[in-house]
């Protein structure tokens, strides 16, 4: 499984709108076989900060940079953006989410 978290700062003017102008994005890549999650959040310290966390099977990866939904957000998010996004890359995960041991519950 390939993990891949990404940061996205967004112009403060564009920030509340940020989910709306992903949602063909987020759609897409949703959809893709081989996709495992893609998943928004936003940062509680800095509003115009989204991360999106997403998983791919091994070999689905290159397909989703490849669609033409990525292709569209190639063309369309910069424009939004007040700079390129950071990316972290992590191949070999294991398939399934592990516990916190450090913070279990009951």
């Amino acid at each position: 499984m390939i993990l891949i978290v990404v940061k996205w700062k967004v112009k403060p003017e564009y920030a509340d709108q940020w989910p709306e102008l992903t949602r063909a994005f987020t759609e897409g890549t949703r959809a893709e076989p081989g996709n495992r999650f893609f998943d928004w959040s936003r940062s509680v310290d800095d509003p115009t900060e989204y991360v999106v966390v997403e998983a791919f099977d091994d070999d689905a990866a290159e397909a989703h940079v490849t669609s033409g939904h990525f292709k569209q957000a190639q063309a369309d998010l910069p424009q939004y953006l007040a700079e390129t996004p950071k990316v972290r890359n992590m191949q070999g995960q294991a398939d399934e989410w592990d516990d916190l041991g450090e913070m279990e519950v009951g």
